[in-house]
């Protein structure tokens, strides 16, 4: 996964993108929060493959693992 995901300061102000691209993966998210599914997204950004779809929500569950969650009263 991590061979897929870049977070470069230069690039897209930091945020963590697809590597050798400006997707985001906060974009990947979005998308599929929207309801696309995962062939969808690839339709959509053809220089994408499947893997760095799935990389991208590996990402982001690894990253949710690690952060303290405080509940709102």
């Amino acid at each position: 996964m991590t061979d897929r995901i870049s977070v470069d300061p230069a690039i897209c102000s930091g945020k963590p993108c697809i590597r050798g691209t400006r997707i985001m993966v906060k974009n990947l998210l979005g998308m599929i929060a929207g309801g696309y599914s995962l062939e969808r997204i690839v339709e959509a950004y053809p220089e994408l493959t499947r893997e760095d779809v799935v990389a991208a929500l590996e990402y982001a569950t690894e990253v949710i693992d690690e952060e303290r969650v405080v509940a709102r009263a």
